[in-house]
This record gives structure tokens, sequence and C-alpha cells, in this order.
């Protein structure tokens, strides 16, 4: 009986061992970049859910010629991602009409200068700035970004060649906007808030919310509460969606695209010690989902509107991670 009992006991723990490495295994097969559905060549992941057809159908049902803009303003001291090292906003007059008289870099002369006044102006700032998209060259896993293309072969001096800002299309799509906040009864979300799976599926079922594949959905966390007059609270332990809550929407809901009113959608800090952004990298790199950062939602809420027609034009920067994106909402 004991020969039997530590044959038992051995055995076990070689089949623990086997179940841990299989297990692992499995983990580390999942966190790898993905590759596209829709072929070879894609560079734009779920975007390509979008269609002429469905766009015709969409504008048929507009019913207002109200628009609401979710974008936020670009200004200098405005929140940015300055404690990893990336360049603040930046802005400045290059040419103002005295400077134009007594300079006279127009060779007009100084009658003419008087006459024809003449303002110019440059800025500078990292790509994700303010209202932004995120391209799938933003983030990887593995040395591969999404469609298994890799840095060594596609990033130059120039960026990416591969999935750079300039292909991501204008994003036109049915959205629902699920108001955190509102729902709870409070202005804002508290540091760190996790928005869980039960909590969304919640708010979805008592506001009679419809989600279909292909769809757009928003998360608002009321965090724009901060992002014009206390850069320290908007940028730190920020409130965001759970890992659940996002698989959730992207494998079961099918939606093509996720936006929020906070820095990164996720919550900071993740809370999870092998990946620091793991709904970056699943999003981006194993999904193909683009996602719009630091949407203003606070007049949508404010009006009730939950479902609307989302259009939003990313700036075409070539071989770029990410892009500043002027979006508006129309209510259907």
């Amino acid at each position: 009986m004991n020969t039997i009992n530590r044959i038992s006991r051995k055995g076990l723990v070689l089949l623990a061992i086997a179940l841990t490495g299989a297990n692992s295994s499995r983990a580390q097969q999942q966190e790898q970049a993905g590759i596209s559905p829709w072929g070879k060549a894609d560079e734009i992941g779920t975007l390509n859910m979008m269609s002429d057809k469905n766009n015709l159908a969409l504008f048929s049902k507009i019913k207002t010629g109200k628009v609401y803009d979710l974008g936020v303003e670009y200004f200098v001291g405005m929140p940015g991602f300055t404690a990893l090292g990336d360049p603040a906003y930046q802005f400045w007059l290059t040419h103002t009409p005295r400077g134009t008289i007594v300079g006279d870099i127009t060779k007009q002369g100084k009658e003419m200068n008087r006459k024809v006044s003449y303002t110019g102006d440059a800025l500078s700032m990292y790509t994700h700035t303010g209202t932004h998209v995120d391209a799938l060259a933003h983030f990887g896993l593995n040395g591969h970004i999404w469609n298994g293309y890799t840095a060594d072969e596609h990033l130059g001096d120039r960026g990416w060649d591969k999935s750079g800002a300039e292909k991501i299309p204008p994003i036109i799509g049915k959205a629902v906007l699920i108001d955190v906040p509102a729902f709870k009864g409070i202005d804002v979300l508290p540091g760190n808030y996790v928005i869980s799976l039960a909590e969304l599926q919640q708010i979805i079922t008592q506001q009679h919310l419809q989600i279909n594949k292909g769809d757009i959905v928003l998360i608002r966390t009321g965090l724009m509460k901060y992002f014009y007059n206390d850069q320290e609270k908007f940028m730190n332990n920020s409130p965001g969606m759970s890992m659940e809550a996002i698989k959730w929407l992207v494998e079961e809901k099918q939606v093509m695209t996720l936006g929020a009113d906070n820095l990164s959608l996720e919550v900071l800090p993740s809370g999870d010690g092998k990946n620091w952004l793991p709904g970056h990298t699943y999003l981006l790199a194993e999904r193909g989902v683009m996602f719009i950062e630091l949407l203003y939602l606070e007049e949508l809420s404010a009006a009730g509107v939950k479902d609307f027609l989302f259009i939003g034009l990313p700036l075409k920067l070539r071989g770029a991670s990410g892009a500043p994106v002027r979006p508006m909402a129309i209510p259907l």
C-alpha cells in the first residue's frame, strides 16, 4: 500500500508539472500577434467590417441635424505622456502681424504688410496626445505586430511601412455609449476603478442597449472632468475596463472598435505583473482592433444620447503608431 501511495503521489506530482507546463505553453501561445482573417496584406484589422452599404444604411437613419464634437482641445500644458519621455504639446507663433511689418519677411513692404495682416504658427507633440486613435503598429507581442509584421522587416527611420496611421480609413459606424458614472449616479469614477464584465452587462441590460456585430462601443468614465484643470488627477490611476469586459465585447459581441474618455481604455495600473498594458496588446496585436482614447463624451452624456452614428477622421501620418482624430456623433 505504501508503495502504491508513493507511486500515486509521484504520478500526481508529474501530472501537475505536465499540466503546469501545458498551461504555461497555452498562455504563451495565446499571447502572440494574431494573423488576419482578411488576408496577408491586411493592415487595418477589424475596420475591414466597414462597407459602403452599411454606411449608406446608417446615414439614412439620421433623424436630426445635431452633431456632437467628441474631440478635446489642444493647448500648452494639456495632459500628455511626458513621464515616459514623450514630448509635451507645444505651440508657437512663426508670424505675427506686427512682426511682419517690422521684419518685412514677405518682402511686400510696410504699407502692404499694414494692410494685409499675416499670422502663422507651428506645433509639435507626441502622436498620442489629445483625442487620438491607436494604429495597429502601436503595440506588439514577442517582436510581432498584428498580422505577423515585424519591426526588423517593416520599421524604418521614417516609421512603419505596415499598419501605420496613414492606412487608417475614416472610421464610420453605429455606436453605443456606455455611461458608467451616470448609471452609478456619480460624476466620475474613482481612481483605478475597474469596470467589470458584470457591471458592463448590467448597464447594457438595464438601459436596453443593443450592441451588434460591427458596432462601435464608447465607454465614459467621467475622467474628462479633470482634463482641462487637473492634469495630475487625469493622468494618475485612471479608471478603466477590465480585461474580461474588453474580451467579451471583442469576442462575444464582435464589436468593430472601442473608445473611451480616459488615457488608455483599460484600467491603469493594470495589475497584471506579466503585461503592463494587456488591453493594448490584446486589442492591437492579438485581435487587430484599433481604439480611440481621450474622447470628450460629456455633452453626449448630458444629452442622454446612447445610440448614434460615429464618424472619426484620423490624420494620415505616414508610418506613425497613432494619430489625432476629430470624432463626431450624430444621434440615430
